[in-house]
């Protein structure tokens, strides 16, 4: 575990200090693209965050190969090198597209060759875990297949719901430290090193989120871009890959000699995993939404538009912030909620846990739609918002007095010569502008 935390550490200590230059390196270099008719900031921000995240994820493996116990998942499989080939193409592609604005197709097309390159290093699904059959093995075009699938839609799914500040690092740092812990149990309880890749892959995604959110928290400095935002959906992917497609469920030895009790008793866990719903369920939620709704409208399911579940959280009346931590909330409990249910499915206490959470989640999600009324003692000491009518009437009379009195101090003080505002006179806002204020670049 120590030198889990020592990777994690080191991987967030690159990626937060080479955040800074990279963000000075995206201002000269360009990369501020204009506000989009989707975007919800309102001044051009730079991105290719997702260099710093890179850099990060090279410095973890660098230093895992180098540490007594974790230099030998690199002697022993070649995942880390298959991870890493995979991840520096769909990077690559992911910074052209935050310069350059490549087509939708011309992306897919990458993130297709960015998995089947990690498939021909032996990062691929082997068998699947069925209920009631045991483990099916796949051919090598099925499980090429289901591989590339499972890459690409993780990756989309992730790049869809990065339209908040702070909210796609934030929901998969939640999602991978629920994958560490479940990897980590079935390394470390259970003794099976084939599950020690994927530990070290959440660890390492870990870090690449926890040291680039300070900079990307609202109001944030500077964007992941798609260079970041398809560079830690790869790498969630193929850690669900390496987890659920090569593990045997009969190595558990849940049930001796026994492979179809094996695989029934770590359903709750493998199916989900095999499709990673409970980790990323928010945001492969949101592409099958717009995938639907742009079908619907006629257009390409790649195109743009403003109904992202976020999107509509700021139209129901949050705030940015409170829209980032109801998704972060949601994710935390399916993949948290998902990670209680594997380890004991037959608790009624997790079920009755997660239904209660579940409701609260509805009350804080629609909670801007009640206006609920305090009693009278105590609205002088509540915002407007929670006063009954008669205050909220007597509140409004008043400032209409009070602007017709200001609007006749006004015209007689027309005839008088009026004094420059200076500069740091005590009741002037400092940050008060004179005239409309212009987006820098």
């Amino acid at each position: 575990m120590r030198e889990y935390l020592l990777t994690l550490c080191i991987t967030a200590a690159v990626t937060y200090l080479l955040t800074g230059p990279v963000r000075k390196f995206a201002i000269v270099a360009g990369a501020m693209p204009e506000i989009r008719a989707r975007d919800v900031h309102r001044e051009p921000t730079p991105r290719l965050g997702g260099i710093a995240m890179f850099f990060g994820l090279c410095a973890g493996l660098l230093v895992a190969d180098h540490l007594t116990n974790l230099s030998q998942v690199f002697e022993k499989s070649n995942e880390p090198r298959a991870l890493l080939s995979g991840a520096a193409l769909i990077w690559l592609i992911g910074v052209l597209d935050d310069k350059f604005e490549i087509d939708a197709l011309i992306k897919l097309g990458g993130q297709m060759i960015a998995a089947g390159v990690m498939v021909m290093q032996g990062l691929t699904i082997l068998w699947l875990p069925i209920p009631s059959v045991g483990n099916v093995a796949l051919t090598q075009w099925q499980g090429t297949l289901l591989t590339v699938a499972l890459v690409v839609i993780t990756i989309n799914a992730v790049n869809f719901v990065d339209g908040l500040d702070g909210l796609a690092s934030g929901m998969v740092c939640i999602a991978a430290a629920a994958f560490f812990l479940y990897a980590y149990r079935i390394w470390y309880s259970y003794g099976i090193e084939a599950a020690s890749p994927a530990t070290l892959f959440s660890a390492i995604l870990m870090g690449m989120c926890i040291g680039f959110l300070p900079h990307n928290l609202h109001p944030a400095r500077i964007f992941m871009g798609d260079s970041g935002s398809m560079l830690i959906g790869l790498v969630l992917a193929a850690g669900a890959i390496s987890i659920t497609g090569q593990v045997d469920p009969d190595a558990l030895q849940l049930y001796v000699h026994s492979e179809k009790a094996a695989v029934h008793q770590t359903v709750p866990v493998y199916i989900p995993l095999l499709l990673p719903l409970t980790i990323i369920a928010v945001p492969t939620a949101d592409l099958v939404l717009a995938i639907v709704r742009r079908t619907w409208r006629g257009q390409s399911p790649f195109a743009a538009d403003r109904g992202h579940l976020h999107h509509r959280l700021l139209e129901i009346g949050h705030s940015h912030s409170r829209a980032v931590l109801i998704m972060y909330f949601w994710s935390a409990l399916i993949a948290f909620g998902a990670l209680a249910y594997s380890v004991n499915s037959a608790s009624m206490w997790i079920v009755l846990g997660i239904v209660f959470l579940s409701a609260i989640g509805l009350v804080l999600l629609l909670l801007p739609r009640f206006t609920p009324r305090a009693p009278r003692w105590a609205e002088a000491f509540l915002p407007p918002r929670y006063r009954r009518r008669r205050a909220l009437a007597r509140a409004a009379s008043a400032s209409v007095q009070a602007t017709g009195v200001e609007a006749a101090g006004a015209s007689a003080a027309d005839a008088e010569p009026c004094a420059p505002v200076v500069a740091g006179v005590a009741g002037v806002n400092g940050a008060t502008a004179l005239g409309t204020r212009q987006p820098t670049r």
